[in-house]
């Protein structure tokens, strides 16, 4: 897989570099913020290993920018060992957090997690009672009949589908299905729920969890 390390030590990347390529991984190297998102965008990596100290911007402003348009497994590589650093990081995308020093077998093994993770999210269909979701064919079907949906309400469908009983928030919602829009989407995420209730029938539920958000289930969940 090709790995985008965005970190201004050069001793770091020359590091993880090594640790990389002997597994055959293919590297790009970014040591500022705004390159490494270029490189995000130009060469649409399979990781990135992402420091959270960079001279020209914070590494969580990076990270919010690229999760508006990217769902890239991220690993945070950092000094900070703030529990309220990391919790920040979490929050706002990153897949996981090593903290400076780090070994490399324990790198590569939080590396391999996270992209198999993502993996397995992507190629995964799900089966929800008589519900079918397909992310590969970007479809659904009830009861084997395909459903039309907008897009909006393919984004809202599949960002629940992949957590199935799970509460999805409202901010989450909204970040995956209108990336980048400053302004407050609540109302308009409601109305496309309803929506997407109606053309899935009573057999699924779109529970909603009042100020929180909501959840794909089956009818008897």
């Amino acid at each position: 897989m090709t790995c985008l390390i965005i970190d201004d030590e050069v001793q770091i990347r020359r590091l993880l570099r090594l640790a990389l390529e002997s597994r055959g991984h293919t590297v790009r190297e970014a040591e500022a913020g705004q390159q490494g998102l270029q490189e995000a965008a130009f060469h649409k990596p399979d990781a990135v290993l992402l420091d959270l100290g960079l001279p020209d911007m914070d590494g969580l402003e990076v990270l919010k920018r690229l999760r508006e348009w990217s769902d890239v497994p991220v690993l945070i590589l950092s000094v900070r060992d703030q529990e309220s650093v990391k919790v920040a990081a979490l929050e706002n995308g990153a897949d996981d957090y090593v903290t400076k020093p780090f070994g490399t077998a324990e790198l590569m093994a939080r590396l391999t997690a996270i992209t198999r993770r993502q993996r397995s999210v992507e190629v995964a269909d799900v089966t929800l009672g008589p519900l079918h979701v397909s992310f590969a064919d970007h479809a659904v079907t009830l009861k084997g009949v395909e459903i039309k949906l907008t897009p909006t309400e393919y984004a809202l469908m599949k960002a629940m589908a992949r957590h199935p009983g799970k509460i999805i928030t409202q901010q989450a919602l909204i970040k995956t299905v209108w990336p980048g829009l400053n302004a407050d989407q609540t109302a308009s995420l409601r109305v496309h729920v309803n929506h997407l209730r109606s053309k899935i029938g009573s057999e699924v539920e779109i529970r909603n969890e009042p100020g929180i958000g909501y959840r794909l289930l089956s009818a008897e969940g």
